[in-house]
């Protein structure tokens, strides 16, 4: 069993299942530490892919979204003020506002930013979720299809259903081989091989045309795809244009090559 261990003072505090799989675009194994072909919920790290739809539909050339509010579509923002504004932004250029986000609120991650919040006397809202990024991104999926707005995190609004074919697109697995639960906030989460989750970074990584935005969104702004003191924009920073990593949620983390050399998943 392969595990990360935590010690305080000599003593052993908590110990932690470690499964690692690295592949190349072909879904070839590269290196794997533990099961790689262990079932993992993505959680967020599936949010890159979930983004993919606003480029391919020309959502973004219809809104005139900016390659900072794309990378905001990727995000689990802290919820700061630059995070904040960009998902006011994409919702305001599709017509909409924070009524329409269907996330749910709680405080900003950051805790700087929750304590201003609640020192100016606000209340924890919607805008500031760490998936509001993603659920603007998805309203102005909805509005540039004439799709409804409201109930667009089902499982049968017709957003969700893009996202499930979106994902088999980059998994390179049927509908049926995906496992579909509802996330934190609301919309559908998928399961699969933490191996196609690899292989689904590095097809995003090695990616032509329109996807290759989303990609160059989140290499550009690592702090907007996460925020301050994450280790999604320290990992960003020192990577430059080389990598691009999403986290999910229960310790899931995925890593993609720019160049499409390797997808990897933890």
């Amino acid at each position: 069993m392969s595990r990360v261990v935590v010690e305080r003072a000599g003593l052993l505090e908590s110990a932690h299942r470690v499964h690692v799989a690295v592949v190349d675009s072909e879904g070839r194994l590269s290196a794997s530490v533990g099961d790689a072909e262990r079932v993992v919920f993505h959680r967020s790290a599936a949010k890159p892919f979930q983004a993919v739809p606003l480029v391919d539909d020309e959502v973004a050339e219809r809104f005139a979204l900016t390659t900072e509010e794309l990378a905001l579509c990727c995000a689990s923002h802290s919820g700061e003020p630059e995070h904040e504004a960009l998902a006011r932004s994409i919702l305001s250029k599709a017509g909409l506002d924070e009524s329409d986000l269907e996330c749910g609120p709680h405080l900003p991650l950051d805790r700087a930013a929750a304590e201003a919040l609640l020192r100016a006397g606000g209340s924890p809202s919607a805008i500031h979720n760490n998936c509001s990024g993603k659920h603007a991104g998805m309203l102005a999926l909805a509005v540039a299809h004439g799709w409804p707005t409201r109930g667009y995190i089902r499982q049968d609004h017709p957003v969700q259903v893009r996202m499930v074919a979106e994902m088999c697109r980059w998994t390179k697995l049927q509908e049926d081989e995906i496992g579909l639960g509802q996330d934190g906030c609301g919309v559908v989460s998928f399961a699969t091989p933490l191996a196609r989750l690899a292989g689904g970074f590095a097809r995003l990584g090695g990616a032509d045309g329109p996807p290759r935005q989303i990609v160059s969104a989140m290499c550009a702004h690592p702090f907007l795809v996460a925020g301050t003191g994450r280790f999604g924009t320290a990992l960003g920073r020192a990577a430059g244009e080389r990598l691009f990593g999403k986290t999910g949620a229960e310790g899931v983390f995925a890593v993609g090559a720019n160049d499409g050399s390797f997808g990897m998943a933890v």
